[in-house]
């Protein structure tokens, strides 16, 4: 079987190259033979079928990230595993067939065993491939910490409300100023008329109070005739 890995290999490589060789997916299936099984989790151990519609032997082939193939295991149609280098049984992985239903698993599961399966069926000198199926360590994500803010600088932040509340007084302090302008407009011209009104009041109260005195030092007589000129004689009738 060493000699025929490499082959093997090749013509996997052709078929995953070729749409002819990927159109017949149909024939074989890989899955998870626990169907609860979404991801491996180390140290534990990782069960693939591959279900295929014809009874002629599978092979399992792993794939790493990198696109390096890896070759694991022949299972004949009589159960019998025939691994790389002519190993018997590696205690790191375990076959089992029922039927068309081929059993790969990875004992005790690993960083170094993570990458995508395939199982191939070699039929009427046909290569059939199934689909990749990946086995890989769940991500983890880590929430990014949450960032305090001092209190040293909690007062210079500006927030939402502290702009509205700005915008405001900015639109209060305008108006403010249009009023007093209009305050301005409309009471010094008032103020103006009614202190020449009091000017005016007051130039004619100083008037009529010269015009009485000047009428009150003209003096008349007692009985009120005007005095007769002694040196004018009269005239006699």
């Amino acid at each position: 079987m060493t000699d025929a890995s490499p082959a093997l290999l090749l013509l996997l490589s052709l078929g995953l190259c070729c749409p002819g060789a990927q159109g017949q997916k149909s024939m074989v299936t890989a899955k998870f033979y626990n169907s609860k099984t979404t991801h491996p989790q180390s140290g534990k151990p990782l069960e693939l079928e591959c279900e295929s519609s014809v009874d002629s032997g599978v092979s399992w082939i792993r794939q790493e990230k990198s696109g390096t193939l890896h070759f694991i295991v022949y299972i004949s149609t009589l159960s019998k595993p025939t691994f790389k280098e002519n190993q018997v049984m590696p205690s790191h992985f375990g076959t089992f067939k029922s039927g068309k239903s081929y059993r790969l698993t990875v004992k005790s599961f690993k960083a170094e065993d993570e990458g995508t399966y395939f199982c191939t069926v070699n039929y009427n000198q046909q290569l059939y491939f199934s689909s990749g199926l990946p086995a890989f360590f769940p991500v983890t994500t880590t929430a990014a910490p949450i960032k305090t803010v001092p209190p040293t600088t909690q007062g210079s932040q500006v927030t939402k409300r502290d702009v509205c509340l700005q915008s405001h007084e900015a639109e209060t302090s305008k108006e403010k100023e249009l009023n007093f302008f209009c305050e301005i407009f409309i009471w010094v011209p008032l103020a103006a008329a009614c202190l020449l009104l009091l000017i005016a009041l007051v130039i004619t109260i100083v008037l009529c109070q010269k015009t009485r005195r000047r009428r009150c030092r003209c003096k008349r007589p007692a009985n009120g005739k005007p005095k007769m000129n002694p040196k004018v004689p009269s005239q006699q009738i």
